[in-house]
């Protein structure tokens, strides 16, 4: 039985013989495209990127043996570790973490500076006044203000900004942030990494250190949260039984003073009493001591170590725009659409 085969092979060589006659259109079609669009991109800023990875430490029991090597390779090991560990702050929740307003108030006022040194400011002014951006989004912001214009916004960025009432200005500096500071974690090793990108590499480089430093300040903060609470109400009734206890020394020293040839009973019993009541005193002020210095390893305890996998450091070369690379391509892009329009034109 014959199948009929309606398609037809292409014929390159009655494709060429279409396409030769207009070689040198070819060069200036692809010519133009290369210089426009080499030129459109030269005026978008470059910018540079900046990563910097650590290792937290991980709280709760670590799950080791056959299943922990099972799940490690199909990266449930995290997973597994969360059901031994009262901890509410995994590493997988650390991208949520750095895009929440709290923690990008506090990148606000990191102090940056520019690597010709020109610009020397906090993160929230560099932000907001110091961007550089292409020709047509400069004229295009001009014209929408000068038609109607916004919010004006006096903030110096020195003190911490508040988030609940933020103005329209600051709105759209806080939405920014995230697209220039990203957090990746690796679900199988738990290793956090974040990435900084800004037009500037110092800056890029400075803010990729404080987000690390303000990263490893949360995750502290957290775990040792209740350490850290009960270690200063301990501190507090220490503070104040020591006070108690040096009051009635006082007292009990005075009286012994004061009744040193005294004969009667009611001084020998009044002087007992004080004694007594300073050594309970004592006693309460020795208890709540040992029950401090407790707080105190339990709060070295809880406090997490990190490992600085990779530093931050001011990168050399820009990551992009890659001007030559989306140059060559949209020619190319050009030189394909030509010849498309030649074989269509020529078909019809």
């Amino acid at each position: 039985m014959e199948t009929n085969n309606n398609k037809q092979p292409i014929d390159l060589a009655k494709i060429a013989k279409t396409l030769w006659p207009h070689r040198r259109h070819y060069c200036y079609v692809m010519g133009t495209t290369l210089v426009v669009t080499y030129l459109i991109i030269l005026c978008i800023p470059r910018y540079y990127k900046c990563k910097v990875s650590l290792a937290p430490e991980t709280s709760g029991v670590s799950v080791s043996g056959s299943l922990g090597s099972l799940a490690s390779s199909f990266g449930l090991g995290s997973s597994l570790a969360k059901m031994n560990s009262q901890d509410a702050i995994y590493s997988e929740i650390y991208p949520d973490v750095l895009k929440s307003k709290n923690f990008i108030a506090e990148l606000m006022t990191v102090d940056i500076k520019t690597k010709d040194g020109t610009v020397a400011c906090n993160y929230y002014t560099y932000l907001r006044d110091k961007q550089k951006d292409a020709w047509w989004n400069t004229l295009k912001s001009k014209i929408t203000e000068w038609i109607s214009p916004g919010p004006t916004d006096n903030f110096s960025g020195k003190e911490k900004l508040k988030v609940f009432d933020l103005n329209e200005v600051q709105s759209n500096i806080f939405n920014s942030v995230p697209g220039k500071i990203k957090c990746a974690v690796d679900k199988k090793t738990e290793i956090v990494t974040i990435e900084v990108e800004d037009q500037d590499p110092l800056v890029c480089a400075t803010m990729a250190d404080a987000t690390c430093s303000k990263l490893q300040q949360f995750i502290t903060e957290y775990r040792t949260n209740k350490a850290r609470i009960d270690y200063m109400y301990y501190q507090k009734l220490c503070e104040e039984s020591k006070a108690t206890y040096d009051k009635s020394v006082k007292a009990y020293a005075s009286a012994a003073d004061a009744n040193r040839n005294a004969v009667l009973v009611s001084y020998t019993v009044k002087e007992s009493a004080l004694e007594n009541e300073m050594q309970a005193n004592y006693t309460v002020y020795t208890a709540m001591k040992s029950q401090m210095q407790a707080a105190a390893a339990k709060l070295q305890e809880a406090t997490p170590a990190f490992t600085i996998i990779e530093s931050a450091s001011v990168p050399v070369k820009p990551a992009g725009p890659r001007r030559m690379i989306i140059s060559l391509g949209m020619m190319l892009l050009s030189g394909v659409v030509f010849s498309g329009w030649l074989l269509m034109k020529a078909k019809l």
